[in-house]
């Protein structure tokens, strides 16, 4: 009987405290890499909108007038429409600047 009381090992309060550790741990790391998260699609839809810029002035030389966003898309240019943060991107055919547009169908 001596044996059983002389056990080591951990009490459910220490057992707590790690839990409590541990979950203000996630707590304050898991907001951080959201944000992060928004701002490498702001940075790849930037980057994006680069890509098509190149490839307006490409569609251009080809033929010899300004595409729209599925123009691009249906002539294998581009293969999607949108940002990686979702928004959809839509082309000036007067001057071929490419615009970020929120929430918006693709178009002219």
């Amino acid at each position: 009987m001596k044996n059983i009381f002389n056990q080591k090992g951990f009490t459910l309060i220490e057992m707590l405290i790690v839990l409590l550790i541990i979950s203000v741990l996630i707590l304050i790391t898991v907001p951080n890499l959201t944000k992060h998260n928004d701002t490498v699609d702001d940075k790849g839809c930037e980057a994006y909108k680069k890509i098509v810029s190149s490839q307006v002035q490409l569609y251009k030389l080809e033929n010899q007038k300004f595409p729209t966003i599925d123009q691009l898309v249906d002539g294998a240019y581009i293969e999607q429409p949108a940002c990686p943060n979702g928004s959809h991107l839509s082309i000036n055919t007067t001057t071929g600047e490419v615009t970020e547009v929120s929430g918006a169908s693709s178009g002219s």
